[in-house]
């Protein structure tokens, strides 16, 4: 880097803790301003957050890896976490349903779903500590690969450059809250598109792949060679020939079809994470759907972005040599390929993508601490003042535990899988019986989330070591939480009483969730079951054309990259006919919709 690029970084550091500063007045009028943006924002603007939210540096840099190591099968690996195929079910039907119980966390929706009894209470409480926790993994993950990436250029240590990063980051969090994040995430959304222009453009015009070429796998001996037809096919082999720490995706078939069931399960579950903090704050079912739209578009340029750091990592190897550690491409394209000026402006481009990361698991974070602990059980008598300050305080504790277990993480990709499919799939059991089976009650949600993380901390400190670099590694730490969690949500819930009938009718009239209702049902008139059911038909059926639209557009962006034309005109073509089925199952009827906000509108 040169001064220009150390000015320009500088710069975007300012003027980020400056609009930071700015939003601050706002965010502190209440819980609602600092963590919901007081529900008034518009839904292009919290399509936008979304998008820099999800375009985080440490998903970034394993994604390249893998488009780089293993080709177009990089994006199905992905369908684990990197794709957000979640974001299908959420722009179907998950998205408004969440936003219909008016809440402020997932945590408070637990009284909504259970009451506000002992079972509602015990939800509530191991929900909130169960995403805390899982945000501190978050945390952890994302400061190893900002630290890695930002180190590099600023020759310092990767611990120091990922603490210096995060501070920065908390230091507007803090200040300015859900609201200052997402205006500073319209900024960093510009700065994340320049990116992708500038880099896609690079690739695109001075990249030409010969037919066979080498790569370096992590844990690998020696380099992998592949043909060019079969490293950018979209019809993969069901079997794999990978050596080091990728053979773990040996039975690619089996791989695949796991992350696709894991998906489904999170993507009816409703889990998301910070992201269902942008669903809280939606103004209607309309703008639920439109914000998911506006955000799986602006995630599509991500996969070119990812295709044009492999293509060009594969030219660097062909020409300097191979680069020993797919994680640091990035970093090694930069250096190589980006000239002065435009390398400080594409590097601020990923602090912005790292930060938006930061600020948003930050505060998501804090929310359950602020609203379902300290507020419902410690101090329910607390003043705004003081809730807004146990907000920062939390922030700051997030930050700090997550920083400190970082150290302890080497491969950004080893954590993100664990996070992903073990933790991941662990909680979203819980998550996903509790919008289809009328019995489940808070107790079930409770244990069954205790038991999911139980198992996937013991999966991956007991069980996987034995099984390290196995083809079978993905399969165990998908199976044992899973099951696990099942099985304490149904022996917990049976050998405990069902939820108060009139909680579940409100629950019910209110959300209108597809699944076994049972007697709740037959509670309604018959005229407005059949407008339920209609509904849901309708959200079922978006949601099975949803996920392979969602697929096939983010895998023409790695197509266009590969210049493989004749797959790039297939996926054109199934693109354009879901879209087609999209717009007659799904958008035409948005705006059609009953905003429902209380059970008795729908009367």
């Amino acid at each position: 880097m040169q001064f220009i690029d150390y000015l320009i970084v500088l710069l975007y550091l300012a003027g980020t803790l400056a609009i930071g500063i700015i939003a601050e007045k706002k965010a502190s009028q209440g819980l609602e301003s600092y963590f919901l943006g007081d529900r008034n924002l518009p839904w292009w603007m919290l399509g936008v957050s979304g998008m820099a939210a999800n375009t985080d540096l440490a998903g970034t840099m394993v994604i390249s890896a893998l488009i780089y190591a293993v080709g177009t099968k990089g994006l199905l690996i992905e369908i684990r976490g990197g794709v957000v195929l979640i974001m299908a079910f959420l722009m179907a039907f998950m998205g408004k349903w969440n936003r219909r119980a008016r809440v402020m966390t997932m945590a408070e929706w637990m009284k909504f779903r259970f009451g506000s009894g002992k079972q509602g209470n015990a939800a509530r409480i191991i929900s909130a500590v169960a995403t805390i926790l899982f945000s501190i993994g978050a945390m952890s993950y994302f400061s190893v690969a900002g630290g890695k990436f930002l180190g590099q250029f600023l020759g310092m240590d990767d611990r120091l450059a990922s603490i210096v990063l995060i501070f920065l980051t908390l230091i507007y969090t803090v200040a300015s809250g859900f609201y200052g994040g997402v205006i500073t995430d319209l900024f960093q959304g510009f700065l994340i598109f320049v990116a992708v222009i500038y880099v896609s453009g690079i690739a695109f015009f001075t990249v030409n792949l010969p037919d066979t070429f080498s790569v370096a796998i992590p844990g690998a001996t020696e380099p992998k060679t592949w043909n060019l037809s079969e490293w950018s096919s979209i019809f993969p082999s069901m079997t794999l020939d990978l050596p080091g720490d990728y053979a773990i995706f040996n039975l690619f078939g089996g791989v695949v079809f796991f992350y696709l069931l894991k998906t489904v399960i999170e993507g009816c579950s409703g889990s998301g994470g910070y992201m269902l903090q942008r669903y809280l704050a939606a103004k209607s079912d309309r703008d639920a759907g439109l914000l998911s739209l506006f955000w799986i578009i602006l995630l599509s340029f991500r996969w070119p972005l990812v295709t044009a750091f492999a293509v060009l990592g594969i030219q660097y190897g062909l020409n300097k040599g191979t680069i020993t550690d797919p994680e640091r491409i990035l970093a090694t394209v930069i250096t190589e390929y980006i000239p002065v000026g435009m390398k400080g402006l594409l590097i601020a481009s990923f602090l912005a993508a790292a930060m938006s990361t930061f600020n948003a698991v930050i505060n998501a974070s804090a929310a359950y601490w602020v609203k379902d602990i300290y507020q419902a059980f410690l101090k329910p008598s607390a003043s705004e003042r003081e809730l807004l300050w146990q907000g920062r305080l939390a922030s700051v504790l997030v930050v700090v535990i997550g920083l400190g277990l970082s150290f302890s993480i080497q491969s950004v990709n080893d954590i993100w899988g664990w996070l992903t499919t073990g933790l991941g799939v662990g909680l979203a059991v819980p998550l996903l019986l509790r919008w289809y089976w009328w019995r489940f009650n808070g107790y079930g949600f409770a244990i069954g989330t205790v038991a999911g993380m139980i198992a996937a901390i013991v999966a991956q400190l007991v069980i996987l070591p034995y099984f390290q670099h196995s083809q079978y590694q993905e399969y165990i730490l998908f199976l044992v939480p899973s099951l696990c969690s099942l099985a304490g949500c149904i022996i917990a819930t049976l050998s405990s009483p069902p939820t108060e009938m009139e909680v579940m009718e409100h629950f019910y009239n209110v959300t209108r969730p597809f699944g076994f209702w049972g007697e709740v049902r037959q509670g309604i008139k018959p005229n407005l079951q059949a407008k339920i059911k209609a509904e849901n038909q309708r959200d079922i059926f978006a949601a099975v054309l949803a996920v392979p639209w969602q697929l096939t557009l983010f895998m023409m962006g790695i197509i266009f990259i590969m210049k493989q034309w004749d797959s790039f005109k297939i996926l054109a073509l199934v693109f354009l006919l879901l879209s087609i089925g999209l717009y007659f199952t799904w958008f035409r009827h948005l705006s059609k919709e009953i905003t429902v906000t209380d059970d008795r509108d729908l009367g």
